[in-house]
C-alpha cells in the first residue's frame, strides 16, 4: 500500500515556499504524486519510511516536520467519516496529523478559545489524527496554531476535502 506524506507549514503566507510538483518529479524513483500546494503527497513505491524521509529532507530547501501515514489509515478515516452529516457553510472541517509520537491526550470536544465564541473546535481524535472544524475568521489561524500546545506535539493540518482527495487517489490508484 502507498504511503501518504504531509509536510508541516509549507507554502503558507510566503514562508517555506517550494514547488511540490517539482519535488514529486525529483522523487521519481518513489513514484510520488503531488496533491495540491500544501505539501501533501501519495508515494506509491515508498521502499522504507526512513529512506523516503531522508530523500524528502535532502531535497527540501528548508527544515520541516514530516508526517508519514499508511494509505490504509486515510482510507479508514474516510470510511468512518468522523464528521457525520454536512457542515454549515461558515465552518471548515479539518484533520490535523501528529508529526511525532506521544503528546497529550485530550477529551473532545475542545473549543478554542475556551471561553466565549469558538473559532476552532476539536471534535474527535483517532490515534495520530485529530478532527475538528473552524470558522472562517481572521482570528482562526492563531487558534489553529495553538493545537500543538494543546496536543503536546507538532501537527500539520489539512482540510477534510484534501483528505477525501487523497483517499480517492488511493482508491483509484
Amino acid at each position: 500500500m502507498a504511503l501518504v506524506v504531509f509536510l508541516r507549514g509549507v507554502n503558507v503566507g510566503g514562508h517555506r515556499r517550494f514547488r511540490p510538483s517539482e519535488l514529486a518529479r525529483e522523487m521519481g524513483a518513489f513514484d510520488v504524486v503531488n496533491v495540491g500546494a500544501t505539501g501533501t503527497f501519495v508515494v506509491w513505491k515508498p521502499r522504507s519510511r526512513a529512506r523516503l524521509r531522508a530523500a524528502l529532507l535532502e531535497r527540501l530547501p528548508f527544515d520541516t516536520a514530516i508526517a508519514v501515514c499508511d494509505g490504509r489509515e486515510i482510507l479508514r478515516i474516510e470510511k468512518e467519516n468522523p464528521f457525520g452529516t454536512r457542515a454549515r457553510s461558515d465552518v471548515v472541517r479539518f484533520v490535523s496529523v501528529r508529526t511525532g509520537r506521544g503528546g497529550a491526550r485530550i477529551t473532545p470536544p475542545v473549543a478554542l478559545p475556551h471561553e466565549g465564541e469558538w473559532f476552532v473546535r476539536v471534535i474527535g481524535t483517532d490515534g495520530r489524527f485529530v478532527f475538528g472544524e473552524y470558522r472562517r475568521h481572521m482570528k482562526t489561524i492563531g487558534y489553529l496554531g495553538q493545537l500543538d500546545k494543546l496536543l503536546g506535539v507538532a501537527v500539520t493540518t489539512r482540510g477534510w476535502s484534501t483528505m477525501l482527495r487523497v483517499a480517492r487517489l488511493l482508491r483509484d490508484g
